[in-house]
């Protein structure tokens, strides 16, 4: 640059043109973006200033209108990001220096985690803590709300032992008025216009008094590990969308409602290949598009994860193997290894499973689940599972598979394929024994009248013959 261009640029004198960027002034790494300047009329040149950097570049003003200044950049880099200003020059003199553009890339670290602390779920008018977090060291991070209106916040993070960073930022008074979308990027200090990656999406979300949807899983409440597992949220409300959340977690994923059928608003919820994260207490609510208040909660779903402990408990019946209708049964389930509860789940039912304190008698922890009278409302296949109370949702292995079919049953060793046991104690009915006696006494009755009727036969060609 010319000493007189410097001192021009020291003493400019017109007034101070516009700069901004497009698309925006936070780019995606190897994303285009322009700086446009704009003066008045009649401008020479435009020149673009970087703070701390080399001179000045330059461009011709554009010849229609011919206040404008284009500066572009094809691939957004790191070497770009920093705080940009813009001059121009006229007949009349050198004007004044634009405000500051800060020219951000993003996406060159790792995206943090973005979480609410205690919970994304808030109540109209209240208080949340948010919390951005990374494992890389970051130094600071910032918080943007999207959406109108857009707010941002800059804080600096604070250090955990193991490397982890994280810093909390308070918001007052969230209201359903609209909604309140955030992200959050991450920064090292010597470098401040070098962003992360984004965190994802995290949505405050605001319950309210319309009518809750019913939440349900077709595979029932009780999943073995690495099995697939699909929430149902519906309703007959016609809800738009629809949010998942899990008591706590942080993610609040949502879907779009869509009508299996006429008046009837659904959304799945597949959570892949079951582990122990997906163990816990699920809600679902209903929403809107052009609302940002969402239903009231559903009823909660416990889904329990089966397999997590080396624990097979046994399941058996009492009194006997022959029980007759209206009389009472107990289902005893019970373990050598100490545990504190036992769980008994009917296959394939949607109800919970029941649970029941473990007691110690004769060398065992045992549970007794009573039905009384039996019915038929008691058909089906059960098993037995054994849990901690330090984490209730996640269970033994199942019990081999006892099955209930009718009021009477008795009870043989078969092979059978189980999911989680290839050798089950199978309880066949003694309705089943009836019937094969019945077809015995009607095969004996019809060979006693064929008998007889050879008898008689014979014996009217004896009388003949005599």
């Amino acid at each position: 640059m010319t000493p007189s261009l410097t001192a021009l640029l020291c003493l400019g004198t017109l007034p101070k043109p516009t700069i901004w960027a497009e698309p925006g002034s936070v780019i995606p790494w190897g994303s285009p973006v322009t700086i446009w300047c704009q003066g008045t009329l009649g401008v020479r040149e435009f020149y673009l200033n970087e703070e701390g950097s080399s001179p000045p570049w330059y461009r011709q003003p554009s010849l229609e209108p011919g206040d404008k200044g284009k500066f572009s950049i094809s691939h957004m880099t790191q070497d770009y990001a920093g705080r940009y200003h813009c001059y121009y020059l006229s007949s009349t003199g050198l004007s004044e220096r634009s405000d500051s553009l800060e020219l951000v890339v993003t996406e060159v670290h790792s995206k943090p985690t973005l979480s609410a602390l205690l919970s994304p779920v808030v109540t109209s008018g209240g208080n949340v803590t948010l919390q951005c977090g990374s494992w890389e060291g970051l130094d600071g991070f910032i918080l943007t709300k999207e959406g109108e209106p857009k707010s941002s916040w800059t804080l600096d993070a604070q250090r955990y032992p193991h490397g982890q960073t994280q810093a909390l930022i308070p918001v007052a008074r969230v209201t359903p008025s609209h909604r309140w979308m955030f992200r959050c990027h991450g920064f090292y200090r010597d470098t401040p216009q070098v962003w992360s990656a984004p965190s994802d999406p995290l949505e405050l979300l605001f319950p309210g008094v319309s009518a809750k949807p019913s939440l349900l899983t077709p595979q029932g409440p009780v999943v073995a590990s690495g099995q697939s597992l699909t929430l149902q949220c519906r309703s007959d409300v016609g809800y738009d969308r629809f949010a998942l959340s899990q008591e706590g977690r942080q993610a609040l994923p949502q879907r779009p409602g869509r009508q299996p059928q006429a008046g009837l608003s659904q959304a799945d919820f597949p959570l892949g290949p079951v582990t122990n994260t997906h163990a816990g207490r699920y809600r679902c609510y209903g929403g809107h598009n052009l609302s940002s208040e969402w239903s009231a909660p559903s009823d909660p779903l416990d889904i329990l994860v089966a397999g997590w402990f080396p624990d097979t408990p046994s399941l058996s019946v009492q009194p006997g193997p022959v029980v007759a209708s209206g009389e009472n049964v107990t289902l005893l389930c019970q373990s050598r290894n100490p545990r504190e509860t036992f769980l008994l789940s009917k296959v394939g039912a949607a109800r919970p499973p029941l649970r029941l304190r473990s007691r110690y008698r004769d060398g065992h922890f045992r549970a007794e689940f009573s039905m009384s009278p039996v019915t038929s409302a008691h058909n089906g296949t059960y098993r037995c599972y054994s849990s901690l109370s330090s984490n209730p949702y996640l269970l033994s292995h199942a019990s081999a598979p006892l099955e209930l079919a009718g009021t009477q049953w008795a009870s043989r060793e078969e092979d059978i394929q189980w999911p989680l046991t290839p050798k089950s104690h199978h309880w066949i009915l003694v309705e089943n024994l009836i019937r094969m006696g019945m077809a015995g006494s009607v095969l004996l009755g019809l060979g006693i009248l064929l008998f007889q009727a050879q008898h008689g036969h014979g014996g009217a060609q004896d009388a003949a013959r005599s």
